[in-house]
């Protein structure tokens, strides 16, 4: 491997592993307010369980090259999910802002994995992009399935709102 291409790639993948950890805690947040969305929650707990396999997938990416994950960014990139969860807690439309963040947060994974790929290549590493096309491939289904439900939760937000219950979450 060609000693910069190597460098910028691990540092990809320990980015990568640091926003895996980001989005557990972002979903883990979101997951524990869902009262009237039991789809949503669903398929939050399963992606939540992808992505510790995906943040799985980059550590063994990372000791096949010799290498660790970086505690410190893992500790901030987490802190960060927590505190943009929560940032949306007390909005009345909690759940409209969460779909709308999740679905650019799974289009900026998807970018991340897409880039890893290229990186992998330009490395000479032969063997993670297997992991890489996995996650890539688990990312796309999510962001599928934000896409594919967005008018839905909207849908029920807005009917819920206007039979005067409770909707946010």
């Amino acid at each position: 491997m060609s000693e910069s291409y190597r460098d910028t790639y691990v540092t990809g993948l320990v980015n990568a592993r640091a926003l895996e950890t980001q989005a557990i805690q972002l979903l883990s947040r979101q997951v524990e307010r869902l009262e009237n969305y039991p789809e949503v929650e669903a398929a939050l707990r399963r992606h939540i369980t992808e992505s510790e396999q995906q943040r799985d997938r980059l550590d063994g990416i990372l000791s096949a090259l010799g290498t660790s994950a970086s505690g410190v960014k893992d500790l901030f990139t987490g802190l960060m999910g927590n505190v943009a969860a929560l940032a949306h807690a007390p909005m009345q439309d909690e759940i409209l802002k969460n779909s709308l963040a999740n679905y650019a947060f799974e289009h900026f994974e998807i970018a991340s994995y897409k880039s890893l790929l290229t990186l992998a290549e330009l490395a000479g590493d032969t063997q993670g992009p297997t992991a890489l096309q996995q996650s890539l491939a688990e990312e796309q289904r999510m962001a599928q399935w934000c896409e594919d439900n967005l008018d839905a939760i909207v849908r029920k937000y807005a009917t819920l709102t206007a039979q005067g219950a409770k909707a946010g979450v």
